[in-house]
């Protein structure tokens, strides 16, 4: 039987923090920036039971912990942390796919159950050894369950899921842990009466595509666990981005363009570190009232050159007619990634 697990640091950049500032261990801890509209990038376990958690504004963080201490983000400490981690994960030869900087699906091989585990086992311990932090990990034939599994049991823990069982694990917990199952889809199954895995699991064909369509059966495969998908350790770049969240909403139109070029920049030097150029360039735009646009155009020929970036950037800005409205986030994107750098010819255009 092949198996695969999944490691997830516990609390990473808090983790961080904690380690090289052993006065902070016991406390409330949040890593966020300071920002008038920041927001919790990690939270330390002693500040969770407080509502304290990822993504929570730092502003209500504060009112639900008076006590909580704030942290600065470290981003080069912890990308250099994250080196060390998953060079752990490559000692060892196997299959590595990498979700983020503190995640990742290690494709253990064909092996007992038992020895599956050990191999987990031995990697968390490296790990401690090596950084002082702790990994959860999960075990299993398939990386939902494996994802599942290292979930369930933080901080710290270890859970395999042993072939055959995996249905049973996966039946009691909501349907909301499955993958691909979001907000509106959890409401649309429990107004139908189906609250738990297991619930989705048993629904014969007929109900099931009434209410998920096309894709029932992959989502009921996955709710008995049966995932098949394999770890993808040459997973390939998609897209490269840069965006900021404003600390007050912006309306002028030289702000925006300003924001553009640099972050043309950025992303032209992102493409050129891992030897890319991209065709496709588009912007995100987040409005005071959270309404998200997005433009984009296709340029007749890759590039990597900023300044081509960010004429293709001021295009689709103009194509957003914001008229002055104010903006609480932009983002600049760039797709259609193909390697090397392309032939330059010396005019700009502008596809479609």
């Amino acid at each position: 039987m092949n198996f695969v697990a999944h490691f997830d640091v516990d609390a990473f950049y808090a983790s961080v923090e904690i380690r090289d500032d052993p006065s902070l261990r016991g406390k409330p801890l949040a890593v966020a920036g300071s920002s008038r509209r920041a927001v919790v990038l990690t939270a330390s376990y002693e500040a969770r039971p407080y509502g304290v958690r990822s993504a929570v504004p730092l502003y209500r963080a504060l009112e639900a912990c008076p006590d909580l201490v704030v942290v600065p983000p470290n981003m080069a400490k912890y990308k250099a942390v994250s080196r060390e981690i998953f060079e752990i994960f490559g000692a060892r030869g196997l299959p590595i796919e990498g979700l983020s900087l503190d995640e990742a699906f290690v494709a253990l091989g064909e092996m007992t159950f038992e020895r599956a585990c050990d191999v987990a086992r031995a990697i968390r311990g490296d790990i401690l050894a090596a950084t002082q932090l702790t990994v959860s990990a999960g075990v299993a034939s398939g990386k939902m369950v494996a994802k599942i599994a290292s979930d369930s049991c933080k901080p710290d823990g270890l859970l395999g899921v042993a072939p055959g069982e995996e249905a049973s694990f996966l039946a009691p917990l909501p349907v909301s842990r499955l993958w691909g199952i979001g907000p509106k889809t959890q409401a649309k199954l429990e107004a139908a009466g189906i609250v738990t895995i297991g619930d989705l699991a048993a629904l014969d064909d007929a109900p099931l595509r009434s209410l998920l369509g096309s894709w029932s059966e992959q989502v009921r495969s996955l709710a008995r666990g049966i995932d098949e998908r394999p770890v993808e350790s040459g997973r390939e770049t998609k897209s490269i981005s840069s965006e900021e969240t404003f600390e007050y909403d912006v309306r002028d139109e030289a702000q925006l363009i300003a924001l553009l070029r640099e972050q043309a920049r950025e992303v032209a030097e992102k493409l050129a570190r891992e030897d890319l150029s991209a065709q496709t360039v588009g912007i995100k735009i987040k409005r005071s009232t959270f309404e998200i646009l997005g433009r984009q155009t296709h340029l007749t020929e890759p590039t990597r050159d900023a300044r081509r970036i960010f004429r293709a950037a001021i295009h689709c800005l103009h194509r957003a007619e914001l008229k002055g409205a104010p903006v609480r986030l932009l983002g600049l994107r760039v797709a259609s990634l193909v390697t090397g750098e392309p032939r330059q010819t010396g005019l700009f255009e502008v596809g479609r």
